[in-house]
């Protein structure tokens, strides 16, 4: 178990990996700083080991060196019409209760929409749980269950079952 303020070095690297996205780094003692401000304890060698492990280069950009991903460590999000194929080809079944809504989608493909929800910058969603048919998805409390099903079900192109 981690004490607060000290997350597992995963958890540590994740956010490394955001704030890099996020904020033009330019040094180590800075992302130090944006990771103080997130409630995250970290030493400059625990972040310089954290970069390396990572692949992080630097690189120029707007006149200074900067920290950034590696292409295959970024951050991608899926475009909208990527999620609307996948959603098309896997998804064919939308429910829902309370905050909560499943998927469900052929045996061995739930991976494939839960992966393509998680790189989506879709609205209202909280987080998704792939198993091997299904993919649980959480909304948040401001969109709800019901307001999230019906933009997925609008997204797999199904009919909502309310309204036959």
């Amino acid at each position: 178990m981690t004490e607060p303020g000290r997350p597992t070095k995963t958890q540590r690297q994740h956010r490394i990996a955001h704030l890099l996205g996020e904020h033009t780094v330019t040094s180590q003692p800075r992302l130090v700083e944006l990771l103080a401000e997130e409630g995250i304890v970290a030493t400059q060698a625990t972040v310089s080991r954290d970069l390396e492990e990572l692949g992080v280069m630097k690189r120029r950009a707007h006149g200074e060196w900067v920290y950034v991903l590696p292409d295959d460590h970024a951050l991608p999000v899926a475009p909208a019409d990527h999620l609307r194929r996948v959603f098309g080809d896997w998804v064919v079944e939308v429910n829902q209760s309370a905050n909560l809504v499943v998927l469900r989608t052929p045996p061995g493909s739930a991976h494939v929409v839960g992966s393509a929800l998680d790189r989506s910058d879709l609205t209202g969603l909280i987080g998704t749980v792939a198993g091997d048919d299904t993919v649980l998805c959480i909304a948040d409390e401001g969109t709800g269950g019901p307001e999230l099903a019906r933009i997925l079900r609008d997204l797999a192109g199904l009919a909502d079952p309310g309204k036959d």
